[in-house]
């Protein structure tokens, strides 16, 4: 591991780097790059402590947990966000695999780069909530508690798919990405799809600032590629292996570690009743709803979010 800029040119990168967040006083946020699993990741790091990963979604980037890491490095925490497998600065793949799987044994990787232990907690946003369950599913011992965010543990996606048109209806985008023709309306006129989401997904929020971070890394069309890979891996037929198969197919199962789950009342990706049907399905997970947010509830209300987040991680 190292703490210095990487040689974007020696892993094909073009020069996208990242800067301290400054808008925090008492614990800065400032870049992290390091190698795991086969990846080059840049991150953004708060703090000294157990590690706190934080694990962003689409269409997001790591600058979405800048209001959670200055508050988990004053809890006593070394809170960490990479940018997450081919979101610019970070590496694209270079297996080409973008499946669930694939992030989870990411999210792994960096726990060990890292130096945890045991200790250590996993929270995860959109994408990077199955990403978590996974991590934690597969190898337990590497995590004391976990967080998901906006996509519910268990099987509450693949039940609202097969009986919740209102749901198929929204996750439409889903199935959109599958067809060519979206390598060529996702870009188009600077990604406006990308706005278009936000606008969707979290009614009311001003979300130029946060697009307009996601947009950064995913204006190179290899990354772009990368993000529409997750979906294309996920319902399409882009490359699996059996291995990360295996992780992923732990991670719609119970956890073992105490798992937090928040879900935005307003929701426009994935409605609040998928969120619901998760007390049932998984009981084994405590699930909160919060008011007056929607998909991005972190960047919506995050006094709110931040205070559930570190009261579940601080618990022994």
């Amino acid at each position: 591991m190292w703490t210095g800029k990487l040689d974007f040119a020696c892993i094909g990168l073009r020069s996208l780097s990242i800067t301290p967040i400054t808008d925090t006083m008492t614990h800065p946020i400032n870049p992290l790059h390091l190698i795991a699993n086969g990846i080059a990741f840049s991150c953004f790091e708060a703090g000294t402590g157990p590690l706190a990963l934080c694990l962003h979604g689409f269409p997001d980037s790591a600058h979405s947990w800048r209001h959670l890491l200055p508050e988990l490095a004053a809890a006593g925490f070394r809170a960490v966000a990479p940018f997450m497998r081919g979101y610019a600065p970070t590496s694209v793949a270079p297996d080409g695999l973008y499946q669930t799987g694939a992030l989870s044994a990411d999210a792994n990787a960096l726990h060990e780069a890292l130096g945890a232990d045991e200790n250590a907690v996993i929270i995860g946003h959109d994408w990077g909530a199955p990403s978590v369950y996974g991590a934690a599913a597969s190898e337990p011992r590497r995590w004391k508690r976990v967080v998901g965010m906006a996509v519910p543990p268990g099987n509450a996606m693949g039940r609202a798919f097969a009986t919740n048109l209102e749901q198929t209806k929204r996750s439409w985008y889903m199935f959109y990405f599958q067809h060519a023709l979206s390598n060529k309306v996702v870009p188009a006129n600077d990604l406006a799809f990308i706005d278009m989401l936000w606008r969707d997904w979290s009614p009311g929020f001003d979300s130029a600032l946060d697009a307009e971070h996601c947009k950064a890394c995913l204006r190179d069309p290899a990354h772009l590629a990368a993000a529409l890979g997750y979906y294309r891996a996920s319902l399409g037929d882009a490359p699996h292996t059996d291995h990360y198969d295996a992780i992923q197919a732990l991670g719609r199962g119970e956890l073992t570690q105490p798992t937090l789950y928040l879900h935005g009342r307003d929701d426009g990706c994935i409605g609040v009743d998928v969120a619901e049907s998760a007390r049932t399905l998984c009981p084994w997970a405590t699930i909160r709803i919060v008011d007056d947010a929607g998909h991005f509830l972190q960047l919506e209300q995050p006094a709110t979010v931040n205070r559930l987040i570190i009261d579940w991680v601080k618990t022994s």
